[in-house]
Order: structure tokens, then C-alpha cells, then sequence
């Protein structure tokens, strides 16, 4: 008789089907119950990768993130103005402790990829245009006061941005003192000449200006007279026009052909354009589009110089943000009132007193009055 006792894995030697009470091991057969009480283990598994996998991703779009940022934040070029200019500047009037000027420049600098932009072997760089723009304490209003490149002013001793000083200087260009001293002494100059505290230093070129158009997608602008520059040959007839990034620049730019050919015609020009823009970027809703924000910020940087307190990326927002209840449409635009020199004709000078009124009602955060816009030389 065959021996037949279970042997150690359940079954009858020399017999075919399980022992009575003893496990398979097929995946169809009473086994199953203890593989499905592995598959927790397993979900952990899959749930601890997965996770895994999105704590990789997650980290990446992070180091992205901060490399951009980084990347941008340190291409803005600041200047310490309170650092440049001392203790001897101009106090705030009781009643605009909380108004802001903001002082802009448009240089002209042909270096790096300003060279093949508005040609001309022009040397060093000048400040092509420059307002004063004051935001009232409630940020509701803000007024643009455009300072004429030709006028004669008193510049006052400045520190070079390679080092040393230069001396005082009575009767020079204003544009030429952004060459002597650099953009500091261009705001101590300012200072001097208005007694306006100037709080923000704003400083572009020309190719920040066209990556800034380009970027928006043109800006339009109403022509109401024609555009005949035979110099540059930039030509616009009466009528809207949608101008990208280098028709903007030679808009802003123009005076040959235009009125009578001098700065002062152009600055209508600049004002009407600086209105057009703040219109397109309120338009397009700049400052509440991350994306967008980012967009234009990455073709700023490198082009943009501004004061210390705004040389970083959230500071800039952080400023932008504080004028979006300022109306492009409402906002004023007035040149400082000049008269031709009497000694030079090509010269201008700040007419008196309109030009004080001017600078007063900046100081004491009030309306420029109808009496201060009357310009003796009153081409623009």
C-alpha cells in the first residue's frame, strides 16, 4: 500500500489534487486572499513615487522660477542717489509728505544694442528727454513736466560716476549734464533748479524704449500734424497710426519736419506718446497679468537704471501697482515754460515766473495753474 502522508507542501505523495485543507498555488485558487492583502503596500509604493515625482517637478518649476527672477533682479542697474547726493537737498512740504516725483530719463547712448537703433556716431550718452512726474498724495493725479534738452541751467558741483568731482557750472546744456555726471547729478541738478525733492529715479534707453513697444504690440498714437522728418526720413500723415518699437522711437525722436524743427515741437510729441502708452499698458492690464508682467520686465532689465529703493523686480511692481488709479486719459502733461536766450537764439532759458509756478505747485502737491503754461518760446 502506497504510503500516503501528507508531505511538507500540503499534497499526497503519488496523488494529483490537493489535500484536503491545504493552499493551492495557482493565482485562481484560495491563494488570492493573501496577494490582495500585499496590494496596500504596493499603492504605498506607487503613492511614495508619484509623490516623489511631484516634489522633482515642484523643485524644478522653483529653481526655474528663482533663476528667473535672480536672472532678472540682477540685470536692474540702481544708483544710491541719497549716497551721491548728501544732506543738502530740497525738504518736502508739509501738505506732500505723501506725493511722489519721480524723475525720468530717456538716455541716448549708442552703446551696446543702442548702436544699430536711431544711427549717428554720437559719443558717451546725453539724457535725450527728461520729466519730472509728480503722483499726488492720494494717487489719483499726476502731472508730467518735460525739461526742454537746450535749456541753459546752473549745474551744480557732481560727484563723476568713474570717480572725482566736477566743478560748478553756469550756462551749460541740460542734456549735457548727464555726460559730465551721470544720471546723480542730473537729479541734483533738477533739484537745484526747481527746489522739487525728487524721490525715484527712472533712467531707460533706446533699446529698453523699443523692447517695451515691441513687447506690447505698438502703441497708437492720434497724428494731428504732419510728420516730414527728411533727415531721418520718418514720415507720418495726419490719422491714427499703430507704431511698433522703432517707428515709436523715431516718434519720440522726431524734430526735422516737424513744426518748426526744434526740441521744443518734439516734446509734444514725447508727451503724447508718454499718454498713449500708459493708455495701452492700462489697456492690456499690465500690471494684473503675471505672464505678462514677467514678459516685459525680461526685456527691461538690462536697459533700466532706477534709484536704489526701486532696484529690485518687486519693488518696480510694487510702484507700478500704486499708480493704476491714475487715468492715462486725466493725466497732465506741461513743458517747462522757457524764451529763447537773448544771447543764443538756439538756447533757451526758464521763463520767469511761470517756471517757479511750476515747480511750486509740484511742491506743495497742487494743480499746476493756467498762468504757469503760457511759454514765451512756445513752439511745442
Amino acid at each position: 500500500m502506497p504510503d500516503t502522508a501528507p508531505d511538507s507542501n500540503g499534497t499526497i505523495d503519488g496523488g494529483s489534487g490537493p489535500a484536503e485543507g491545504s493552499r493551492p498555488t495557482t493565482d485562481t485558487g484560495p491563494a488570492a486572499p493573501e496577494r490582495r492583502a500585499g496590494r496596500p503596500g504596493r499603492r504605498r509604493r506607487a503613492w511614495r513615487v508619484a509623490g516623489a515625482g511631484c516634489a522633482v517637478v515642484l523643485l524644478g518649476a522653483a529653481a526655474a522660477g528663482w533663476w528667473a527672477y535672480t536672472s532678472l533682479d540682477g540685470a536692474l542697474t540702481g544708483v544710491d542717489i541719497g549716497r551721491a547726493l548728501g544732506d543738502d537737498r530740497p525738504r518736502k512740504a508739509p501738505g506732500a509728505l505723501g506725493a511722489t516725483n519721480l524723475l525720468v530719463l530717456g538716455s541716448d547712448s549708442r552703446a551696446g544694442d543702442n548702436a544699430a537703433l536711431d544711427g549717428g556716431d554720437v559719443g558717451g550718452a546725453r539724457s535725450d528727454t527728461a520729466l519730472v512726474v509728480h503722483v499726488s498724495a492720494d494717487r489719483t493725479d499726476a502731472v508730467a513736466v518735460s525739461i526742454p534738452r537746450d535749456t541753459l541751467v546752473d549745474r551744480p558741483a557732481c560727484t563723476r560716476p568713474g570717480g572725482g568731482e566736477s566743478g560748478p557750472a553756469s550756462r551749460v546744456m541740460f542734456n549735457s549734464v548727464y555726460t559730465t555726471g551721470g544720471p546723480a547729478c542730473v537729479v541734483k541738478t533738477v533739484e537745484k533748479m526747481s527746489g522739487v525733492r525728487i524721490d525715484h529715479l527712472m533712467e531707460i534707453d533706446f533699446a529698453g524704449f523699443k523692447e517695451l513697444v515691441d513687447e506690447l504690440g505698438g502703441v497708437t498714437v492720434e497724428v494731428r500734424e504732419p510728420i516730414r522728418d527728411t533727415k531721418g526720413g520718418f514720415a507720418l500723415e495726419p490719422g491714427t497710426h499703430r507704431l511698433d518699437g522703432t517707428e515709436s522711437l523715431k516718434f519720440v525722436r522726431t524734430r526735422h519736419g516737424y513744426r518748426d524743427g526744434s526740441d521744443l515741437g518734439r516734446i509734444g510729441l514725447q508727451q503724447q506718446f508718454l499718454t498713449s502708452l500708459l493708455r495701452e499698458v492700462q489697456r492690456q492690464d499690465l500690471l494684473g497679468s503675471p505672464a505678462t508682467s514677467f514678459r516685459i520686465a525680461r526685456s527691461l532689465t538690462g536697459s533700466l537704471t532706477t534709484d536704489s529703493e526701486l532696484a529690485s523686480l518687486p519693488a518696480l511692481v510694487e510702484f507700478g501697482r500704486s499708480m493704476r488709479g491714475i487715468d492715462p486719459a486725466s493725466m497732465d502733461t506741461v513743458m517747462l515754460p522757457v524764451a529763447y536766450d537773448r544771447t543764443d537764439p538756439n538756447r533757451v532759458v526758464p521763463a520767469q515766473p511761470q517756471a517757479d509756478e511750476v515747480w511750486r505747485a509740484l511742491r506743495e502737491d497742487a494743480p499746476v495753474p493756467a498762468s504757469a503754461r503760457r511759454s514765451p518760446a512756445s513752439a511745442g
